[in-house]
């Protein structure tokens, strides 16, 4: 029987049956009647968590067609793109961020970057053609996929990953003598802005060029929510090491759903939009976009707090849900108290004193519930698509972002 849990969010409650842990092998959910249960998904074996994700992923890569990551090759081997490498190199051996960012788009290690454009083909496979597409309009299908659908996940693609490389953007009026020469940070924002520019001109061309007027609205309406997200993931920047906005999770779910999920719901509603989905398939796949991508966010927030032994202590953000939902349950004074405590003569923060002190609070078990919580919220989205390997691969990535073992 599974152990029923009692959620409180935002004040009110509601019940939710929590799977018990799988046996041995990667297994995913299938809902339905008020239960969960378990069968085999798409792989054996007991490996890690990131070890989960990364093989789930590779399955996933072979049911859509070809691997994700080379989605947005044509933009990418463009002259205009070679143009900006090449100045990109010029900063190698200064401390700008944006080397960071172009070192992770080539060495993407936990397979994180490719995410959202795989869960749109992903799931434009698993719903398939509608009812009402004409024949001629199914012969434009691949391996289940429609052309205008693959050309979606390439859109979401490089949307994001304008962003990421935007998002490298130093405050100059912020550096300090240890971050390096001035004139490096400034042309590092050069090509940061350019680039960045570059990629979602792009995309948005590509958008214009599939020709349907909602698609369009909610791809731009995407993009607004981000420049939105990123706006509150900045004003908080400048309270990572010191106190922190008092803010309870419905409101941190909020900001989160604007900096990284609305992208993804949003972009599997579209793709539905382009398969002549009628409103109810479109709406069940924006819940699992949205809630998938919480799930997601959760589980590398809590990363700092489940891995390792506890002397591994490293930096986290003060605005992530563990410690939001730690200061939610402690109250606001005695969180202060706590960060006060945790702070040096020299203003510096001791992580290794305040992770101890919120890993004794309820706020990281609260955030494991969290993420099965959306979990389950995207495994239910799921039953109105038809059993398939598409299906079964959505299933099993929402089983890896909420595996702690």
């Amino acid at each position: 029987m599974c152990p029923l849990v009692l959620l409180r969010w935002g004040g009110c409650c509601s019940r939710l049956l929590l799977p018990p842990p799988p046996p041995p092998g990667l297994w995913s959910a299938r809902g339905g009647g008020g239960g969960v249960r378990w069968r085999r998904g798409l792989f054996s074996g007991s490996p890690s968590a990131a070890s989960h994700w990364s093989k789930v992923v590779s399955e996933a890569e072979k049911i859509v067609g070809y691997p994700t990551s080379f989605m947005s090759l044509r933009c990418l081997l463009s002259d205009e793109l070679s143009n900006i490498a090449m100045q990109v190199r010029k900063l190698v051996g200064t401390k700008h961020p944006l080397l960071n960012t172009a070192r992770g788009l080539v060495y993407d290690s936990r397979n994180n970057l490719q995410m959202r454009g795989l869960v749109v083909l992903l799931i434009s496979k698993a719903a398939g053609p509608s009812n009402t597409a004409e024949l001629s309009f199914q012969h434009d299908m691949v391996s289940g996929i429609y052309s205008s659908q693959r050309s979606l996940a390439e859109i979401t693609e490089l949307i994001h990953t304008a962003f990421l490389v935007h998002r490298g953007i130093v405050n100059i009026g912020e550096l300090k003598s240890c971050d390096g020469l001035l004139k490096d940070m400034q042309f590092g924002n050069k090509i940061a802005v350019l680039s960045g520019d570059f990629l979602l001109a792009n995309a948005c061309t590509s958008l214009a060029q599939l020709q349907n007027t909602k698609v369009v609205e909610l791809i731009s309406s995407a993009i607004g929510d981000l420049v939105q997200g990123i706006y509150y993931d900045s004003s908080n920047l400048s309270a990572e090491n010191c106190l922190t906005h008092d803010i309870g999770i419905s409101t941190w779910k909020e900001q989160i759903f604007l900096s990284h999920s609305a992208l993804l719901a949003k972009s599997c509603q579209a793709a539905m939009e382009l398969a002549k989905h009628d409103a109810e398939i479109q709406d069940m796949a924006f819940q699992y976009g949205k809630n998938m991508s919480l799930s997601h966010k959760l589980h590398s927030d809590l990363q700092p707090f489940i891995k390792g032994k506890s002397s591994d202590s490293v930096a986290f953000s003060l605005n992530s849900a563990p410690v939001v939902l730690h200061q939610e349950f402690l109250g606001r004074e005695a969180w202060i108290k706590q960060i006060r405590e945790a702070q040096s003569k020299e203003n510096l923060m001791d992580f290794t004193k305040l992770q101890e002190a919120i890993k004794a609070g309820k706020g990281v078990t609260s955030a494991i519930d969290l993420c099965h919580y959306h979990g389950n919220r995207a495994l239910e989205a799921l039953e109105c698509f038809p059993p398939s390997e598409a299906r079964s691969a959505l299933e099993n990535m929402v089983y890896a972002v909420t595996r702690f073992s």
